[in-house]
């Protein structure tokens, strides 16, 4: 409540200056009021139309995609209030005049609708950033109730100042007032920036950095005044992530010093645009050291897998086949067909071999004595002996499959399974009759990969996804954007660098003005 009443008191009060001061000038000179009421509440009509707009459209939009979208309206909020504290600390002081002078250069056309129509862009201007502000404060909140409670209280409290500022019975010492609101709107701004983060994470923007960092839940406990406080009202979790903390610091302690270091130990022109260079270099610089440095993400399980059960030797991938290694004698066998499939929790592309193949070595002729052995004393299906006495024209084959399971050119999986297949024709049979049978070749060639391994080598897999993330993050995006960040100072550094001699004085005060204003209007 507290963060959405300075919201909507700050924000409302920018605009009630504006509309009370135009409000005066054309009260004292004899001009309708009328135009300006138009304009303002079409600005305020419009401003309500696209916070409803907004919080329509994200309430329409699946889980994923409204956590997508309050990311969004949270880095725009971010933006919105760093301008507006940073536009008033160097307008504070003339912005009565300067509101005077613009007023006056618009009446001196002849017409007073240029005034409501400046009065509806202020107020316009005014009315969509507080809409997107307080939706993005709405979504962090505890108690959306209460923010909106809040919202409305600060916003009659500025219209009230406004209505004072028109009426002349109203001193307001502008600096002051953005001096001490600024501070606790840029408190407000990084606890949006971490609530910004989160929702990102939410989204599946944003899987960096999600380490636990602190547990605050002894500084602010739940339900408790400070729990309120700390996470209600500046946005902080109980339980930061690391990429939090870093965005948390890297708005907060940039932005304060920039706004609230004292004017008199600011350097002059040559000292400040010293100091974005060296700001820009050491962007520069730790955007290289994170990209150098930070570890790239492997697999730590072994390329050979060992073979489980009776089997010996071990299999392995090289050159796009699968390599048996058996009593130092090495096979290579193709992957055959694809398709993707999960194997251990793990996406995986399963190749799949068809095996089948003449057995050699065995008799093309075999008793019914010979047959009750290899079928287990027992007369197979379909054969009767006294009908079909034998001996039997005999074909063996061999038939199976083998499975590979490959994932990022690791082998996950393998296994090889044979079967002994026995064709008996003649004999007294009126057809062929076929029976599995128990093999020792059949055996010999079954086998598969040792439990452990695959175990060992999907659980790698499934934390590689995590490792590469965090690996991308810290040695691609965020090197990166602190390059981007780099240019935008030498940008500003270029546009404010010295370009006379008079500039050289380094002991020359800052152009920054001293925030010392005090609206009256008479």
């Amino acid at each position: 409540m507290l963060a959405t009443f300075v919201i909507g008191l700050r924000e409302g009060l920018e605009a009630a200056l504006i509309v009370g001061i135009i409000a005066a000038f054309l009260r004292q000179n004899d001009r309708s009021l009328r135009p300006l009421w138009i304009g303002v509440t079409l600005a305020l009509l419009l401003s309500a139309a696209v916070g409803i707009a907004l919080k329509v459209v994200e309430s329409s939009l699946p889980q994923a995609a409204q956590e997508g979208m309050e990311t969004v309206i949270g880095a725009v909020a971010v933006v919105f209030v760093t301008g507006m504290v940073l536009w008033m600390m160097t307008h504070a002081r003339g912005l009565k005049k300067e509101l005077e002078s613009s007023a006056r250069d618009a009446l001196g056309a002849g017409s007073s609708r240029a005034l409501a129509v400046m009065a509806f862009l202020a107020v316009l201007k005014e009315g969509f950033e507080t809409a997107v502000f307080l939706l993005a404060t709405f979504q962090a909140a505890a108690s959306p109730a209460l923010a909106a409670t809040g919202a409305v209280l600060g916003i009659l409290v500025s219209v009230a100042v406004g209505i004072g500022i028109y009426r002349g019975g109203v001193r307001l010492n502008l600096a002051r007032f953005f001096k001490f609101t600024g501070a606790f709107l840029l408190l407000v701004a990084a606890g949006l920036v971490v609530t910004a983060l989160r929702t990102a994470h939410e989204a599946g923007w944003l899987n960096a950095g999600q380490q636990r960092t602190l547990d605050l839940t002894w500084l602010a406990p739940a339900g408790s005044i400070r729990g309120a406080l700390l996470t209600g009202v500046l946005g902080i979790p109980t339980g930061p992530r690391m990429v939090e903390v870093l965005g948390w610091c890297a708005y907060l302690v940039p932005m304060a010093l920039l706004v609230y270091w004292p004017v008199k130990h600011r350097a002059g022109a040559v000292g400040a645009s010293r100091i974005r260079l060296g700001a820009a270099a050491a962007l520069v610089l730790a955007a290289g050291v994170l990209a150098a440095a930070y570890p790239g993400a492997g697999i730590d399980a072994s390329r050979t897998a060992p073979l489980a059960g009776g089997s010996s030797g071990t299999v392995e991938l090289s050159g796009g086949d699968l390599i048996r290694t058996t009593g130092g004698t090495r096979s290579a066998y193709a992957l055959g067909s694809s398709r993707s499939a999960e194997h251990q929790g793990v996406p995986t592309t399963q190749h799949t071999s068809p095996l089948s193949g003449a057995v050699a070595g065995r008799p093309s002729s075999i008793t019914s004595t010979q047959l009750l052995a290899l079928n287990g004393g027992r007369i197979p299906v379909g054969v009767n002996a006294s009908q079909s006495p034998g001996p039997y024209t005999a074909r063996w084959t061999h038939v199976g499959a083998r499975d590979v399971w490959v994932s990022r050119d690791k082998l996950v999986d393998a296994t090889q399974r044979v079967r002994t297949v026995l064709t008996l024709s003649g004999g007294g049979l009126t057809g062929s009759r076929t029976l599995t049978v128990d093999d020792a070749g059949s055996t010999a060639d079954t086998w598969s990969v040792r439990p452990t391994y695959v175990t060992d080598m999907a659980s790698s897999l499934r934390t590689l996804d995590a490792r590469q993330t965090e690996a991308r993050f810290w040695s691609r995006t965020l090197p990166l954007t602190l390059l981007v960040a780099a240019a935008l100072v030498l940008f500003t550094w270029w546009r404010r660098r010295p370009r006379t001699s008079d500039d050289s004085d380094d002991t020359s005060p800052d152009t920054t003005p001293r925030l010392r204003s005090t609206v009256h209007a008479r």
